[in-house]
C-alpha cells in the first residue's frame, strides 16, 4: 500500500509516467417500448421493462497527473485483451516513455505473464520491458486512481439504458473526449502518514 501511496505523490515525469489500469463489465438494456420524451411539466418517461442484450467491458487507463484517460470497450476481459491494452500503452499513448509505472490491482489477468499469452517471447519482452507493475495490496483496489475514474464514467455516461456496444462506444467516447479536453483529474489527498494512522490496525504489531 505503501509503495502506491508514494508514487503517488511523486512529481509528474514524462519519461516514467504515472498510468492507472482498472476495468468494469456494462449490461447493454434495450428498451421493449419507445420513451415518452419530456414535455413542458413532465419529465421522460420509460417503460420499467427492457430486454438484456449481452455485456461489454471497459478498460479503463488513466494518466492523472497529465489528465487524460483512454477507454477501451471489448467484448471480454482475458488475460490477453488485458496484454493488448499493455502494448497499446508502450506503443500509442506513451510511445515516448523510458518506463510506464503501471498501477493495477491483484487480478490474475493483471500480470506480465498475460504478455506471454498473447505474443511471442521477443514482443512479450519488449513491452514488459517498458512497464513498472505496481499492485494494490488484497481488498484494497481503492487505491487505485483508475477505479475513481470508472466511477466517473458510471456517474456521468452509463447511468442510462445503453442498447449496444456500438452505442456505448460512441457514448464514452464523447464522455473521454470531454475529459480530456477539460484536462479533469483526481486530486489524490491520502498519504503515508494518513495511511499509518487510519489504518494502523492493518500493519504489523511491532511490540515484543
Amino acid at each position: 500500500m505503501e509503495n502506491v501511496l508514494e508514487i503517488y505523490h511523486r512529481p509528474e515525469d514524462s519519461a516514467k509516467p504515472l498510468v492507472c489500469v482498472d476495468e468494469k463489465s456494462q449490461q447493454h438494456i434495450k428498451e421493449t417500448r419507445s420513451p415518452i420524451p419530456m414535455t413542458p411539466g413532465m419529465p421522460a418517461r420509460y417503460d420499467y421493462h427492457y430486454t438484456r442484450n449481452d455485456v461489454s467491458n471497459l478498460f479503463m487507463i488513466f494518466a492523472p497527473l497529465q489528465g487524460f484517460r483512454h477507454v477501451e470497450v471489448t467484448d471480454q476481459r482475458r488475460s490477453i485483451d488485458f496484454a493488448h491494452i499493455c502494448r497499446d500503452l508502450v506503443d500509442v499513448h506513451f510511445s515516448d516513455a523510458e518506463k510506464i509505472i503501471l498501477v493495477c490491482d491483484n487480478l490474475n489477468t493483471h500480470k506480465p505473464a498475460s504478455l506471454y499469452k498473447a505474443f511471442q517471447r521477443q514482443e512479450a519482452d519488449r513491452i514488459a520491458e517498458k512497464l513498472q507493475f505496481c499492485y494494490t495490496p488484497k481488498h484494497g483496489s481503492w487505491l487505485n486512481m483508475a477505479e475513481i475514474e470508472l466511477s466517473v464514467l458510471s456517474r456521468q455516461c452509463l447511468c442510462r439504458r445503453i442498447p449496444d456496444q456500438e452505442t456505448l462506444k460512441r457514448e464514452v467516447q464523447a464522455w473521454q473526449n470531454r475529459r480530456n479536453q477539460q484536462r479533469a483529474t483526481v486530486q489524490w489527498r491520502f498519504t503515508i502518514d494518513d495511511a499509518r494512522i487510519k489504518l494502523r490496525r492493518l500493519y504489523p504489531s511491532t511490540s515484543d
